[in-house]
């Protein structure tokens, strides 16, 4: 007997369906909808309770071909490197965008139901499952120019004839918030002549128009697909951008945030374990927004401001910024969390840092970016002007500066340290590939493609990266080590439970502290992470913090002993130390 969709989720829905789309249209696209719903979830098994993140959830972040081998597919070659190297450290798989594509590295997708023969098979895909969790891209707000929907919308094919934006030419469009620094609009032959159609990031990514019925019901099919092929996470990419209203920026819009309502509700029907995460690079306040009121919207968000707050820290030697910020941060509840990273495939984007730091700052990591090796990107704003939109450089180069001549140690230190502090607060980390094994700029990857973007997009033959790992005094298996080290100790704390409290300390500008501590009162782990080339000397006082009961804390990392004399801890610091106190 068929199942039958709640009466509660059902009116939901269709309560959504009549915003986007008005009643007549509304009913039509839900009774197909409802259709597709029952037939997978009566077609799949899958776990019916919510997903629930602990401190065991580490998501590495990468290319299907990362590591490749004349032996093996790219997917099969990387699963052999990823058991043999960090197995265990890892549980959670974001694979970036492995389906056929034309452009960006996977993100100008030509099909979806397909993975690219290059890099193996949905078998290959399905064979991950078996020792990790694993996230996939929608990348649902454009498509490649050489997919099928949109050469069939060229042809006049009736039934793609609205699945594109058609714009005239010269519509006024000047309150539209660009990522680029690119035309809009991109002209295109039809069979009915010439028109003109909405590209917000290239002309050959031509933006989904989420105004068809047929459209979303598509999508719909699509992100079924990646659930049966065992997607527990699915990223949504660029999704502020994805309804477009002339007249307006453009930029979550309501009907935006009504989608990924819509999406939530689906799936709290047909797979309450999918976890929905929202890719936004915007300002704080306009990212978190798509957490809704907590139970209605997305599970997980970016933690966007992160990566460019903890280069500030380490460009200026000083926490002051990012603690003030860390410090404002709304707890989230059981249901919601942040996906904290430093890095991407992306470059470092600067928007979210509008409010946090001074204007002189952004102009610092510019310069520091620059001078690195690196590049920056701009966008257009509506007034015509551009500004910095990322910062285009390895991570590990951000705060190394390649030209000078320091300690292989040093450098390797310094980076961690900005791990160590992504990996100390309340969340998720998302982990890019490149970070764990301290990969520099890659300009060849520059000169080949045109893209700045290609800088921290290496791909390795896996013989070349194992070598490297053997050599012990090398970057690669100098921070592999460290950052294995550092996720072992991680998952083993329940103070990192992306349930556990947090609180921000302001003890020295020079140590971005906090203490992670397990709500029963069974666990606390203070951390501090000295972000200065200088000996700091910190005292604190236990009590004003909530430690006072606690006669002696053990740093996981060296297993030496700390005993507060008279109520006060005092605690020593060499250049770029990490100190991470567990109560016992």
């Amino acid at each position: 007997m068929p199942s039958e969709i709640p009466q509660k989720i059902s009116s939901r829905i269709q309560k959504r369906l009549v915003f986007l789309y008005g009643e007549q249209k509304a009913s039509e696209i839900y009774s197909k909808l409802e259709e597709l719903m029952i037939d997978f979830k009566d077609a799949h098994e899958l776990p019916m309770g919510r997903k629930v993140f602990t401190e065991e959830d580490t998501i590495l972040i990468t290319y299907g071909d990362m590591v490749r081998s004349a032996e093996k597919s790219p997917l099969r070659t990387l699963r052999d490197f990823l058991d043999g190297t960090l197995k265990g450290a890892i549980n959670t798989i974001h694979f970036l965008p492995f389906f056929p594509y034309s452009s960006d590295d996977g993100f100008s997708v030509i099909d979806y139901m397909r993975v690219n023969p290059e890099l193996g098979t949905w078998d290959d895909i399905d064979g991950f499952k078996q020792d990790y969790h694993l996230m996939f891209d929608a990348v649902i707000n454009h498509v490649s120019r050489k997919g099928k929907w949109f050469q069939e919308y060229l042809k006049g094919n009736p039934r793609y004839a609205d699945y594109f934006i058609e714009v005239d030419e010269g519509e006024d469009l000047s309150k539209v918030i660009r990522p680029r620094a690119l035309p809009l609009l991109t002209k295109v032959e039809t069979n009915s002549g010439p028109k003109f159609v909405w590209t917000t990031f290239s002309a050959d990514q031509i933006d989904l128009n989420f105004k068809s019925g047929e459209l979303l019901l598509d999508i719909f099919r699509i992100l079924f697909n990646f659930v049966s092929h065992g997607a527990e996470l699915i990223r949504l990419d660029a999704i502020a951008f994805i309804w477009k209203e002339i007249g307006t920026t453009c930029l979550h819009l309501p009907q935006v945030h009504e989608i990924v309502k819509l999406f939530r509700d689906v799936f709290d029907y047909v797979a309450p374990q999918t976890v929905l995460i929202t890719e936004t690079n915007v300002p704080h306040e306009e990212n978190i927004s798509y957490f809704g009121d907590g139970m209605d919207e997305a599970q997980m968000v970016y933690q966007f401001p992160l990566p460019p707050l903890i280069y500030d820290a380490f460009t200026t030697q000083s926490a002051r910024y990012l603690t003030k910020w860390a410090r404002g941060l709304e707890e989230r509840s059981g249901s919601t969390t942040f996906f904290n990273f430093t890095a991407s495939h992306d470059g470092i984007g600067v928007r979210p840092l509008t409010g946090l730091v001074p204007d002189d700052h952004l102009d610092l990591l510019c310069e520091t970016t620059l001078r690195h090796g690196g590049h920056v990107s701009y966008k257009t704003n509506s007034d015509g002007s551009k500004s910095p939109y990322e910062l285009n450089i390895s991570y590990f180069d951000a705060v190394n500066d390649p030209n000078q001549n320091e300690e292989i140690d040093l450098q390797v230190k310094r980076f961690m340290t900005t791990q160590a502090i992504q990996l100390s607060l309340q969340g998720v980390p998302g982990i890019y590939f490149h970070n764990i094994f301290g990969t520099r700029n890659y300009h060849e990857g520059v000169k080949e493609t045109g893209r700045y973007r290609s800088i921290n997009r290496r791909k390795y033959e896996r013989k070349e990266l194992e070598e490297a790992l053997k050599d012990k005094n090398s970057i690669t298996a100098k921070v592999h080590a460290a950052y294995k080290n550092l996720l072992e100790i991680r998952i083993k704390q329940a103070a990192f439970s992306p349930q556990a409290g947090q609180e921000i300390l302001d003890l020295d500008d020079a140590v971005f502290s906090l203490i992670r501590r397990v709500k029963d009162g069974s666990q606390a782990v203070l951390g501090l992470h000295n972000v200065s080339n200088k000996d700091v000397m910190i005292s604190i006082d236990l009590k004003s913090v909530g430690l006072g009961d606690h006669e002696e804390f053990e740093d996981l990392f060296s297993n030496e002993k700390f005993r507060p004399k008279n109520g006060k801890l005092d605690v020593n610091f060499k250049p770029y130390d990490v100190i991470w106190l567990r109560t016992h």
